[in-house]
């Protein structure tokens, strides 16, 4: 079959053309022949984000990689954080402009590695019904899925890997999608030093069979946790379950070794949201911060994970009209939390520059007790994050290094 086909054999990104704009610049178009069976492909660039720019759209010259990938260096943007280059990609029928859906699409972000300096990442944005599949026990790799039908893999180790090898499991993850006549990907770099380098990306789009594989769930639409004296109140919503079997609540001290404090068991397959909750006692702890996830289970094992919510316990009896930001200074994300009256109602964060400009505002329907805010854009300094329940106003300086 050609789903078969495409799986085994995968599609083929060779000898492109400028179809229209200046090469290197955002709205420019490539084009690329007879990347699968009667059908044509081009590549465009979206944006440039944070000063990067691409050096080469599709480099096969040194020997590195797949010459059937979609292989581009792409340069830093000379800023600390996040820089990258978005690429749009569009099927057509061969030697027409007629969209081509295509049976499957795998798409294999293979070599994601960095060093104490920088990180690179790619993440990829293929729309409702895909997943992302990764080998769970690596431990150079974050795959998340960032909104539904969008899944972001970062290293996380800092160490380079030779090469450009599809057996390096561990520096890769596959993003899967049917009936698709499009997706786009970002790629880029997190920097804790200003560069201006080139690094080498690799997009091979085929399917691999991972060892340990673990596959990102599409289902959960939110996860939120409060604080109501000795007990932690763990709330999620499913938008929709395919073959989901269960969750298992973790529980961690430290952020980092996570252990099971419970089960609840999923509908198992809906089209409807659903709602669950699970309650811990944590009378008998002692540590300043809880942090929790949720693992997704599905009927065939395979599984993925929730983002993590922390509760700070405060030793205080009275309380006091005050957040609290953590950590700060601040280098990428900021965890703010707010008094214990306020969990469950509708918060506003505003964050101000030192100019008094609002340079984020978040606003959360359903606010826990612990929130987090990206500063990994946001240049150094002083800050003021302002949070408001409506009636209620505090305020928190924050340093952003």
């Amino acid at each position: 079959s050609t789903a078969n086909e495409m799986l085994t054999n995968g599609l083929n990104f060779e000898n492109y053309t400028v179809q229209s704009g200046t090469p290197g610049e955002v709205g420019t178009v490539y084009h690329f022949p007879d990347v699968f069976t009667d059908v044509d492909a081009t590549i465009t660039i979206d944006s440039l984000v944070n000063g990067a720019r691409v050096g080469n759209i599709d480099d096969n010259s040194n020997g590195l990689g797949y010459k059937g990938a979609f292989q581009p260096y792409i340069h830093s943007g000379g800023v600390i954080g996040y820089s990258y280059v978005v690429f749009s990609f569009r099927f057509y029928k061969k030697g027409t402009t007629e969209s081509a859906p295509l049976d499957i699409v795998n798409a294999s972000a293979l070599d994601i590695d960095g060093n104490l300096n920088l990180k690179e990442f790619c993440e990829v944005r293929m729309g409702s019904g895909s997943t992302a599949t990764y080998m769970s026990s690596t431990s150079d790799l974050s795959v998340l899925q960032m909104l539904t039908g969008q899944f972001k893999g970062e290293n996380i180790l800092g160490i380079e890997r030779s090469g450009i090898d599809t057996s390096a499991f561990s520096n890769m993850f596959t993003t899967t999608n049917t009936a698709i006549t499009g997706f786009s990907v970002a790629y880029g770099t997190n920097t804790l030093i200003p560069t201006n380098g080139a690094r080498q990306f690799s997009l091979y789009m085929k399917g691999f069979n991972y060892p340990d594989a673990a596959t990102l769930p599409l289902e959960l639409l939110s996860f939120g946790a409060m604080l109501k004296k000795t007990t932690v109140e763990l709330n999620w919503i499913t938008l929709w379950e395919k073959n989901l079997s269960h969750f298992e609540i973790e529980r961690s001290l430290d952020g980092r070794t996570f252990q099971q404090a419970g089960l609840v068991f999923g509908v198992g397959n809906s089209d409807f949201k659903n709602s669950y909750s699970f309650k811990n006692n944590i009378s008998e702890l002692s540590a300043p911060i809880i942090y929790y996830r949720l693992k997704l289970v599905d009927q065939d094992g395979s599984y993925g994970y929730s983002d993590i919510r922390a509760i700070r316990i405060s030793n205080s009896k009275n309380e006091v009209m005050t957040v609290m930001a953590y950590p700060n200074p601040v280098v990428n994300e900021v965890k703010i939390t707010i008094p214990d009256s306020w969990q469950g109602t509708e918060v506003k964060y505003d964050l101000f520059n030192a100019n008094g400009r609002v340079v984020k505002s978040i606003r959360s329907a359903k606010a826990s007790q612990t929130e987090m805010i990206n500063m990994s854009d946001l240049g150094r300094g002083f800050y003021v994050l302002k949070a408001s329940n409506g009636t209620e106003v505090a305020q928190q300086k924050i340093i952003k290094n």
